[in-house]
C-alpha cells in the first residue's frame, strides 16, 4: 500500500511496486482503511492528517516516521489509548546500518529515482520543487569548474 496526497502520482506509485494506492487527501478513501494496518512508515517531512493515518491502524498498530516534520503533530489521545495504537520517530538509522543499506542496494542493483540539475540552474531546481513537480529526489550536479 502507498500513500499519495496526488492523483497524479498513483500510476507511479503503482509502477514502483506498491499493489494499492490511496490518495491521503481524499477523507473517504482513508476512512475505508480504519482499523487496516499494525505498521504505517511515514517518510515525508510535511504537514499531514496525522489522526486519519493514526485511525487506518490496527489495535496496537504504530504510525512512525522518519522525516523531520518542522509542525507539531496534534493527534487526539482516546483513539491512541483504546487501540493501544502508538505515533514514534527515528533518524534514518546508523552509519553501519547505512553502509550495510548501500551495500544491499549495490548488490542488487537498487537505484534511486533521481532528477539531476546542473548547480549553475539552482534556482530551476528549487521552482522545480517548490512547484510540486520534483519527483522523489533532486540530485546537483556541480558544472561551476
Amino acid at each position: 500500500m502507498a500513500f499519495t496526497s496526488s492523483d497524479s502520482k498513483r500510476d507511479e506509485a503503482l509502477q514502483l511496486g506498491a499493489n494499492s494506492v490511496v490518495n491521503s487527501r481524499n477523507s473517504a478513501e482513508m476512512e475505508k482503511l480504519a482499523g487496516s494496518f499494525n505498521f504505517i512508515l511515514s517518510t515525508v517531512n510535511v504537514k499531514l492528517d496525522w489522526q486519519a493515518y493514526v485511525n487506518a491502524l490496527a489495535p496496537k498498530g504504530r504510525l512512525h516516521t522518519v522525516g523531520a516534520i518542522a509542525e507539531p503533530v496534534s493527534l487526539a489521545a482516546f483513539p491512541m489509548l483504546a487501540a493501544q495504537r502508538s505515533f514514534s520517530g527515528s533518524p534514518l538509522g546508523s552509519p553501519a546500518t547505512t553502509a550495510t543499506m548501500l551495500d544491499f542496494a549495490a548488490r542488487h542493483d537498487i537505484a534511486p529515482t533521481t532528477e539531476l540539475f546542473p548547480m549553475s540552474k539552482i534556482n530551476d531546481a528549487f521552482e522545480h520543487l517548490k512547484s510540486g513537480k520534483a519527483r522523489y529526489r533532486i540530485v546537483l550536479q556541480n558544472d561551476l569548474n
